[in-house]
C-alpha cells in the first residue's frame, strides 16, 4: 500500500515533517521493490534520518523532570532548563514540540524521579 503525507504509518507520526516525507518516499520505493511493509517501514525511517546527517546516536537527548518546584525541559546532564512550567502536562506539549523540532529523543520522568517514558526513538 503506498503512503502519502496525509495517509503514512503511525510509527512515522512523530517524526519532523521533512524526515517524514523523505521517510514515506524511501519506503514507497521499497514496497515497489518487493520488500515487505514492516520491513520497509523500519529501513525508510532509518535512511531518512541518516539522509539529514544524524542518526540515533547523533540526536540531542531532552529530558522532562521536576526541579525546585517546577517542571523542566533540559538536555541530558544539562544544568540549565530551555523551558519550564509548574505543571508537568502544561509542559509537555511544548516540550515534545521542541524536541520533535530538533529531531531529538525526549526522555520524561515521574515526580519522584523515576523514569516514565522515552518519546521519538
Amino acid at each position: 500500500m503506498p503512503w502519502s503525507k496525509n495517509d503514512y504509518p503511525d510509527s512515522m507520526k512523530n517524526l519532523p515533517d521533512h524526515v517524514r516525507n523523505k521517510a514515506i518516499e524511501i519506503a514507497n520505493a521499497l514496497l515497489d521493490d518487493g520488500y515487505e511493509e514492516g520491513r520497509s517501514i523500519a529501513i525508510a525511517i532509518d535512511r531518512a534520518r541518516s539522509s539529514e546527517g544524524k542518526n540515533d546516536e547523533g540526536r540531542p537527548h531532552y529530558e522532562v523532570k521536576h526541579k525546585n518546584d517546577q517542571w523542566v525541559l533540559q538536555k541530558e546532564n544539562g544544568k540549565r532548563a530551555i523551558l519550564s512550567k509548574e505543571t508537568k502536562q502544561s509542559l509537555l506539549s511544548e516540550a515534545k514540540e521542541y524536541v520533535k523540532e530538533h529531531e531529538g529523543i525526549l526522555t520524561i520522568y515521574q515526580e519522584n524521579g523515576d523514569k516514565d517514558h522515552t518519546l521519538y526513538e
